[in-house]
């Protein structure tokens, strides 16, 4: 997360700066949605063909996606899209359990009115969207999940820190790639809506032991969920390798 802004007066640094930013975007979107290969090369003349910029701008938006952890980089070597894995999915569901209590009980203890308005709000935007996507049953949709990213940053925006703010960010973009590439998981039945509305009630009310063990079970639910798909994957993949290997 980046909390300084940009110098627009820097002679030639604007039109670099917009391209390597509409470069990070773009490319950020397809690591966080799995529509790249995870462990694959990412070439910097493979990008500019790509995304339709100049290696300048390009680099930019590597490094600071290398930055986030979204891309892993060899020296000399170049870039490459990070792995997922079983064990960096427990450790980063256990992460971002450890930092959103203390930020949720920050904002249930430094919560205003506007606080409660929005949080209201925000959980009901996101009772009215659609979790799956129209086009497609097997893919989330962009609106609930824009909702859904709303709601959870609502719910800490009162921590009166925005360092923390920033990590829980950086930590939620980790998880939703997760979430995208394991696809949530479908063995698991939930009901997500009443998980979300049980966090913000016990929120609002100030139990801040019950909202906290409401948004860590919610945490926790998602990412066996995961695991679970994750672990089918592997098994396909084993099956797969096997197979190639007897032909």
């Amino acid at each position: 997360m980046t909390y300084g802004a940009a110098n627009l007066n820097d002679d030639g640094a604007g039109a670099k700066s917009t391209l390597a930013s509409t470069v990070y975007h773009q490319l950020r979107d397809d690591l966080l949605g799995g529509a790249l290969e995870t462990e694959s090369k990412l070439r910097v003349e493979w990008v500019v063909s790509k995304y339709g910029a100049g290696a300048s701008p390009v680099r930019e938006a590597l490094n600071r996606l290398a930055s986030e952890g979204l891309l892993g980089r060899h020296d000399q070597r170049g870039f490459f899209i990070m792995p997922v894995s079983a064990a960096e999915l427990e450790e980063l569901t256990r992460t971002r359990c450890w930092l959103e209590e203390r930020a949720l009980r920050e904002s249930i203890a430094h919560r205003t009115a506007e606080w409660e308005e929005q949080l209201v709000l925000a959980l009901h935007r996101l009772g009215r969207a659609s979790r799956l996507s129209p086009q497609s049953l097997s893919a989330l949709n962009p609106d609930w999940e824009k909702a859904h990213r709303t709601f959870h940053r609502v719910l800490i925006s009162a921590c009166r820190s925005h360092w923390l703010v920033g990590f829980c960010d950086q930590l939620s973009d980790h998880a939703y790639r997760y979430r995208q590439m394991a696809n949530d998981g479908e063995s698991i039945q939930r009901d997500d809506f009443a998980e979300h509305r049980l966090i913000a009630e016990c929120a609002l009310d100030g139990n801040a032991d019950g909202a906290v063990q409401a948004l860590i079970d919610h945490y926790q639910l998602t990412a066996a969920m995961c695991m679970e798909r994750l672990k089918q994957g592997e098994v396909s993949k084993a099956a797969a390798s096997a197979q190639r290997a007897r032909r």
